[in-house]
């Protein structure tokens, strides 16, 4: 079995049952003028993984693995907006509101779109969730049950939020889950290395960690 160098330990790859997962990469959490600006976030810590992230993906692509995108957004009637979300932040733009992208986080909206540079191709799923983890309210636990997906390497943003949620909801439902380091970002700092070192610790208890390189040659070896 080939193996990827990793933290906490090499990670055990298994070629023909892995996918990756790029979480949230959307216009209104990586674009001035969306909901992560709002919040008085700096976007700009966001836009700077996108070349890691498409790396990633494109290593994914030639290597002819699934490759799911996530969506974080809410039917036009708000229906599935619980007011403990939307009542969050005191952002400038709630959840619903019209900003320069359209609705904010709103399902169809310009500013829900994946990021144009690592837009999903035919053939790649697109998970449209409701809520931070991927698995809460989607289809995302039945597709990868269906494509004997058993390992999950993920991207995308927030690391502390929308990622390590996803990653513990399938570290619960028996997952193997590795967390391209590079590939990851957070508005602060100190929470993306916070979370790294809560996923890998006490032997990789919600997952493992790893450099692009070095999931990459692992593939390449397998």
């Amino acid at each position: 079995m080939a193996e990827i160098k990793a933290q906490p330990f090499a990670f055990p790859l298994r070629q023909d049952a892995i996918a990756l997962i790029v979480i949230d990469m959307q216009r209104d959490f990586a674009e001035p003028g969306g909901f992560g600006a709002s919040l008085g976030n700096d976007v700009s810590r966001i836009t700077r993984i996108v070349p890691e992230v498409k790396r990633l993906l494109d290593g994914f692509r030639v290597a002819g693995l699934p490759v799911i995108h996530t969506m974080e957004c809410h039917r036009p009637d708000l229906s599935d907006l619980p007011p403990a979300k939307q009542n969050r932040g005191s952002p400038a733009l709630r959840i619903g509101d019209v900003g320069p992208m359209g609705r904010v986080l709103i399902a169809g909206e310009p500013g829900t779109a994946i990021l144009p540079e690592l837009a999903p191709i035919d053939g790649e799923v697109v998970i449209e969730k409701p809520g931070k983890g991927a698995f809460y309210a989607t289809p995302l636990s039945d597709i990868l049950k269906s494509h004997g997906i058993t390992q999950l390497v993920f991207a995308g943003v927030t690391t502390e939020v929308c990622v390590q949620t996803t990653m513990r909801e399938a570290n619960d439902r028996g997952y193997e889950c590795i967390l391209a380091e590079e590939a990851t970002e957070s508005y602060f700092p100190e929470f993306k290395e916070a979370a790294i070192a809560m996923i890998r610790a006490q032997g990789a208890i919600v997952g493992w960690t790893a450099h692009i390189d070095d999931i990459l040659k692992g593939m390449d070896r397998a």
